[in-house]
């Protein structure tokens, strides 16, 4: 595939898991599924939502066509083909048409309306991939999972996610620590806030310590 490097693999070398060689397909199934997935079943305290302060309701307005057309902007003209075989150039040149565009977004906002999510949007297909640079591949953990989505569905979830993070932005309900994942901020944004931190701490330790000098 062009867009993962070579990766040299040992044409005897077999994946263990729990000390077992994984030597069917079931048996590799196990071991990819048991580590990619080792969170599936862990216990969540949802009782740290309490201290979530309530905020107003407020309504969702219908998606309009510059919020589709900035969010296909913004996708990497070499992302790889989806399962649904509709690739990015398609996509563009799909959205380029008013009728088209204007039915893809009849088809979001009835999402949102009916509080409905097609099954065909939730259909996925997983690459697993070698990490690069690694001695040997006789682990799962030495590989990690790649899931495509279909294409016009990963479309309306990314115009959907840039409408909540602005709503979410506005009403102050990010906590001003939240760096990952947002517009406008980058790991400069995390080294200035943490620099600010470790300042303020040390000056704070140095205002409250008593400071001996040994003059002799």
């Amino acid at each position: 595939m062009s867009w993962v490097n070579k990766c040299k693999l040992s044409a005897i070398e077999v994946i263990k898991y729990n000390d077992q060689l994984c030597l069917t397909i079931d048996a590799l199934w196990d071991a990819l599924h048991s580590t990619f997935n080792t969170a599936l079943h862990c216990q969540v305290d949802i009782n740290i939502l309490d201290e979530v302060t309530d905020k107003s309701p407020f309504l969702w307005a219908p998606f309009s066509k510059e919020e589709f057309k900035s969010a296909i902007a913004d996708y990497n003209n070499f992302s790889t083909s989806e399962p649904d075989k509709l690739s990015l150039r398609h996509l563009k040149v799909i959205l380029k048409d008013d009728d088209c565009l204007g039915n893809i977004i009849s088809i979001a906002n009835t999402c949102i309306n009916l509080e409905f999510w097609s099954s065909h949007f939730k259909k996925s297909t997983t690459v697993i991939i070698p990490k690069p640079n690694k001695a040997s591949y006789n682990s799962s953990k030495l590989f990690r999972p790649i899931v495509l989505l279909n294409m016009l569905g990963k479309l309306i979830e990314k115009v959907i996610s840039k409408r909540l993070q602005f709503l979410t932005a506005v009403s102050n309900f990010i906590h001003p620590s939240q760096l990952e994942g947002l517009k406008f901020k980058s790991m400069t944004d995390a080294s200035v806030a943490h620099t600010h931190i470790i300042c303020s701490v040390w000056v704070k330790n140095l205002s409250t310590s008593t400071l001996v000098f040994d003059i002799a």
